[in-house]
């Protein structure tokens, strides 16, 4: 047999300095990206799903906080829109008095004017009661003073209607409604 083949034990030779070793195999520690995603793709997207849930509840209370440390302005702006509701409430009050001294105006007119009737009424009544015309007594003074300047005028004349009482405008001249018109002579009016 060879002499120059030594074997040793590592028990025995502890006190030995050794070299790093060589020719280990490492590959199951070594993952590719596309590993650690099959192995490990539900984990990692429950756990992004979880810490953006957090970061969202976190930025809400620090919401609240920030609105809560604000409170002094919210109070200013209070005391602000209680004014203003009761300038416009005041505005309101105002239009709305404007409206009842219009709507007693009108209400005042209306009634002046239905007893103005009723008087008319009356009279009327009196005149055919007496024997004159049904007609209201404005109305005799202005036809008299119309009558009365016409009569100035020009003599009375029997007076013949200009139409005779079945002239209908829209049906057209004459018996006939319907009748042919000849077209305009001439050049056409085209450009």
């Amino acid at each position: 047999m060879d002499d120059d083949v030594e074997v040793r034990d590592l028990e025995d030779d502890s006190s030995a300095g050794h070299g790093p070793l060589r020719n280990q195999d490492l590959s199951h520690l070594s993952l590719s990206a596309a590993d650690v995603l099959l192995q490990y793709g539900w984990y990692l997207l429950a756990a992004t799903f979880i810490v953006y849930l957090l970061i969202h509840h976190l930025r809400r209370r620090t919401n609240r906080s920030t609105s809560q440390d604000q409170n002094p302005h919210t109070q200013q702006d209070a005391v602000f829109v209680a004014r203003r509701q009761e300038s416009m409430e005041a505005a309101r009050r105002k239009m709305q008095e404007e409206l009842d001294a219009k709507a007693a105006i009108f209400k005042e007119k209306q009634n002046q004017q239905e007893e103005e009737k009723r008087r008319q009424k009356i009279e009327n009544w009196e005149s055919m009661q007496q024997g004159k015309s049904c007609r209201g007594a404005g109305l005799q003074t202005s036809e008299e003073a119309s009558s009365s300047s016409s009569e100035v005028r020009k003599p009375k004349t029997d007076k013949k209607p200009l139409r005779s009482n079945d002239y209908n405008p829209l049906m057209g001249r004459g018996e006939s409604s319907c009748s042919w018109r000849p077209g305009r002579r001439g050049p056409s009016a085209g450009g």
